[in-house]
């Protein structure tokens, strides 16, 4: 089981206790303070005024204590005077001067050291027992540090157990080839001797990878809610401390845990924070992290036989695992956890939908069909943002607007509606969002567009918005070339309309992205003309004094060739955006016109406005089909 800290509501009681322990002993003080000093709030009077109003009759009785002597007067329960006579109340007695009613209110009563004794006593007591509750509370204090030290090296994994409410297969949508592949481990999980029986060894490392979102860590869950076992979930940073060892004594109090709890899961997300390859010499070693490795490795190749414990681990950076992790004997399985595709998708929609209460208009197969390239986490989001939409204008159901308005705001970001643009700045955008339509749209190999708007969105004054009619798996060179024109039409727009020298930064974003798209061409796809079929992989970099380093797999020479490429490639694009816009700048001018008016055009207004709008022959990359 999981180590136990202090729960909140321990530490509370513990608080409670010591509150109440201090104000007792305060409590006991005072009342000692009292009883040692009874007679702090009566009032001194003279001798002769008691005698004179004892002979009226004002006075029920004086007692007396030594020299001392308590008055209570008349309508007074309890003495409330003090008075002093040499001799005490045998000198009255004998003074003439009290008449016989009055005497009968003396009463002789013996010197009292009583308060003297307890004064004495509270003088030794009192510090003695501050003293003492000082060392206790330090002891206290120690022992609860001493706890914590012992406690340093536990695992601080979650154990979910069969108590708990249980994910299982059925309750995730998509990833059928996933589930399939776990769906062994369960087997094993759930039926171990049948394997056994003939000498069968399931993978001890199941290492689940799959970019952000794709539901690993659910799939985890998925696996021991199947297999109705327990399930150790901890993240691979709760490993590693600041000091030496203690990474390592985790681990192996984790494994230890398991092995108590056999079958059991442990789920480790995010390994890649502990199982990066080791000795790379990118800015020193990590000690912690590399003896943490160190013991993961020596636990999964020493389990003993019929323990039943099976490792899951999740990650998006499989390239920079441990190669130690990923042979036989350890992680010796992967499972890849892919982007849902449309039929997967619809089905997550409808789960998330499940709970929400929607109108008819809700058409969620097509929302699945404009939402390629999306995980499974960015559609709760879209179901979230769709909620949220419609609760925030006080409706009770869910419309087909406010799912749009959702996926819009999850995929380019909110509209900015308060940002104030002069009019030269609209008709600027308009003829730059143009630009990328009328490029994309008449390209035979780019997406169809979706929508174009002027109204600024997330960090940009406009958007064209292309998506895909369905999922693809692969991407030509034509349909690179397609998508840098396009990228290049706004740029393009502006120069057509304002001069060479009229163009704006408005462009930033698209070039970069287009210089993006060329890079990769070259340097990852191998889709150069020169270096056509080689790929210059660059590693993501490292960190050395403070600066990022990149490896760079080729030379100097190579260097300057992909520099050219990449330039041909821009120009070649940037050439066949002006033949596109120049030969219907009619079209652009129409285009720009109605977004000035409307604002927004969705595929079928600005299908309907380009109707007329043609590709002249220089600017295709082939014969027409």
């Amino acid at each position: 089981m999981a180590t136990k800290s202090t729960p909140p509501r321990n530490r509370l009681s513990n608080m409670a206790r010591l509150g109440l322990f201090w104000a007792i002993v305060i409590v006991a003080i005072l009342a000692l303070f009292a009883v040692v000093t009874p007679h702090d709030q009566l009032k001194d009077v003279p001798i002769s005024q008691v005698i004179e109003k004892a002979n009226k009759g004002e006075v029920t009785k004086i007692e007396g204590s030594g020299n001392e002597l308590v008055i209570t007067v008349k309508g007074k329960e309890r003495p409330t005077q003090h008075s002093y006579i040499q001799g005490g109340v045998s000198t009255l007695i004998k003074d003439d001067t009290l008449n016989a009613e009055a005497k009968k209110t003396l009463a002789d009563t013996p010197p009292s050291t009583t308060g003297e004794t307890l004064w004495n006593l509270a003088i030794i007591i009192v510090p003695v027992l501050l003293i003492a509750g000082f060392f206790m509370f330090m002891m206290r204090q120690a022992q609860g540090q001493n706890n914590q030290a012992l406690g340093f090296g536990k695992s601080k994994a979650k154990l979910y157990g069969l108590d708990k409410e249980k994910v299982v297969f059925d309750d995730i949508a998509g990833n059928d080839s996933a589930k399939q592949d776990l769906q062994e481990v369960v087997d094993f999980l759930k039926h171990p001797k049948k394997y056994h029986d003939v000498g069968a060894k399931i993978p001890k490392g199941v290492l689940l990878i799959g970019s952000p979102g794709t539901g690993k860590t659910m799939l985890a869950r998925a696996v021991a809610g199947e297999a109705n076992v327990p399930f150790f979930s901890i993240s691979g940073s709760e490993f590693v401390e600041m000091f030496v060892g203690v990474g390592a004594s985790r681990v192996r109090d984790l494994f230890a845990k398991a092995k108590k709890n056999s079958p059991a899961i442990i789920f480790i997300d995010e390994i890649d924070a502990v199982g990066r390859r080791r000795g790379s010499g990118m800015g020193g070693g990590h000690d912690e992290r590399e003896q943490t490795l160190n013991q993961i490795l020596v636990e999964m190749d020493g389990f003993e036989t019929g323990t039943n414990v099976i490792v899951l681990a999740a990650t998006n950076r499989a390239d920079v695992l441990d190669p130690a992790l990923l042979r036989p004997g350890r992680f010796d399985r992967r499972t890849n956890i892919m982007l849902p595709e449309r039929k997967d998708r619809e089905a997550i929609l409808k789960v998330h939908f499940k709970n929400k209460p929607t109108d008819d208009s809700v058409d969620l197969d097509k929302m699945a069909a404009k939402t390629a390239g999306t995980s499974g986490a960015d559609l709760a989001n879209i179901a979230n943002e769709a909620a949220i939409i419609a609760a925030r204008d006080n409706r009770k159901k869910i419309t087909n607007a406010d799912l749009t308005e959702a996926f819009e705001k999850v995929a380019i970001g909110p509209e900015r509606k308060a940002k104030v643009m002069t009019d030269k700045e609209k008709e600027l955008t308009a003829y730059h969002e143009s630009g990328h339509a009328i490029v994309g749209h008449l390209l035979p190999d780019n997406d169809p567009v979706h929508k174009v708007t002027i109204i600024p969105r997330g960090g940009t004054g406009g958007v064209t918005w292309f998506l895909p009619p369905q999922d693809k798996s692969y991407t030509s060179v034509y349909e690179f070339k397609d998508q840098l024109a396009s990228a290049l039409g706004g740029r393009i727009a502006e120069k057509l309309l304002y001069g060479p020298d009229g163009i704006t930064t408005g462009a930033g974003s698209d070039l970069r992205k287009a210089t993006e798209i060329a890079r990769d061409m070259v340097i990852e796809q191998g889709m150069g003309t020169k270096l056509r079929d080689q790929v210059f992989h660059e590693d993501n970099g490292g960190m050395v004094f403070d600066k990022i380093t990149h490896e760079r797999p080729y030379s100097d020479d190579t260097a300057k060739e992909i520099d050219k490429e990449v330039e041909t490639l821009i120009k070649e694009a940037a050439k066949r955006a002006e033949l596109v816009l120049s030969t219907n700048m009619d079209s652009l001018h129409s285009l720009a016109k109605a977004l000035l008016e409307k604002e927004t055009l969705d595929e079928e207004e600005v299908d309907s406005i380009l109707k007329s709008a043609e590709l002249p022959k220089e600017a295709r990359l082939y014969a027409a089909k």
